[in-house]
């Protein structure tokens, strides 16, 4: 399943990846309406990357993700475990718009749903992420801005 979204903040470049990269205390704040506290833990870190493990609030569900932070444009993460996945990448590049803002450009591929229950979970992804992530990545970054 490919998933393929992009939105404008506020925000600017700089702000828009230590968004994504800061692993720390801060990416709860960044992310409290997305991000689960209770599933969130940083299992390793280096210099351009880290392992985490994720979950969104409200769901059941966790990735464990390898983030990586290869370039000041592009932030990408590739599905090293999961509780209804085998494989997925992800790629997010960001882009500065003349008003000092960003355009984020976000595409997910996630493959291979684990049985029934993963299988439903990449079939609702797949419907609802390409209008729900965007609004809340916005709000989000968008406050990070203010």
């Amino acid at each position: 399943m490919r998933v393929h979204f992009d939105f404008d903040t506020r925000a600017t470049p700089a702000q828009v990846r230590e968004a994504f990269t800061d692993v720390g205390e801060r990416r709860l704040e960044v992310w409290s309406k997305s991000l689960d506290p209770a599933r969130y833990e940083v299992r390793d870190a280096g210099e351009g990357w880290a392992v985490v493990r994720e979950g969104s609030a409200g769901v059941p569900f966790w990735v464990l993700l390898r983030y990586e932070w290869p370039t000041p444009d592009r932030v990408t993460w590739t599905l090293l475990d999961s509780d209804h996945c085998d494989r997925g990448t992800g790629d997010i590049r960001i882009s500065p718009r003349d008003d000092g803002g960003s355009h984020v450009d976000v595409t997910m591929h996630h493959s291979r749903g684990r049985g029934l229950r993963g299988r439903a979970v990449l079939l609702v992804q797949g419907l609802v992420a390409p209008r729900a992530l965007p609004r809340v990545w916005r709000a989000a970054l968008d406050r990070l801005a203010a």
